[in-house]
């Protein structure tokens, strides 16, 4: 079986496009939201991020803990926020590059306010299914890692609703 690369799933939030935007752009808010994000460091003196910089994640599932060195692939206003997982490592230190994943948030103006669309593709396009359905199941607890993020984006997509029409 072909495993699913791509992922998503969407909310109407009662929110302008610009205002969600630039929460979600700012990939220091995250972990206000995600389930498994637990922070973000960036160099950048100025949010949310532009196309081109670089962001530290940090994350947690269950008792493993590790980091993300990300690039921002795409930035625009009130309409989309993308960008590129290329480094994982220990909570310390992303070490070991490649194309882990890619997360990319779009923003369409909706009566009653703006369709949020969060969008995960696994960036380990080479990788066998059989070794990749191993090592998904291996650290998420028995998933496959489409079927774990499916689950996330819910709940992330949750928590920005919930959190950004109580602030608005």
């Amino acid at each position: 079986m072909t495993r699913e690369m791509t992922v998503s799933d969407s909310v109407v939030i009662a929110a302008d496009a610009a205002t969600i935007w630039a929460q979600v752009a700012d990939p220091t808010q995250m972990a206000r939201w995600s389930p498994e994000n637990t922070g973000a460091r960036t160099r950048a003196e100025v949010r949310p991020l532009t196309e081109g910089e670089v962001f530290e994640g940090t994350n947690r599932r269950g008792r493993a803990r590790w980091s993300t060195e990300c690039v921002v692939r795409h930035s625009v206003p009130g309409e989309r926020f993308c960008f590129d997982v290329r480094r994982i490592g220990s909570v310390s230190r992303p070490l070991l590059p490649g194309r882990i994943a890619r997360w990319d948030y779009t923003f369409a103006a909706v009566e009653g306010g703006t369709r949020v669309t969060e969008t995960w593709s696994d960036g380990r396009r080479g990788w066998p299914d059989w070794l990749a359905g191993a090592f998904d199941k291996t650290v998420t607890g028995g998933r496959l890692f489409s079927d774990f993020q499916r689950r996330n984006i819910s709940r992330t997509l949750a928590a920005l609703k919930s959190d950004l029409e109580t602030v608005a």
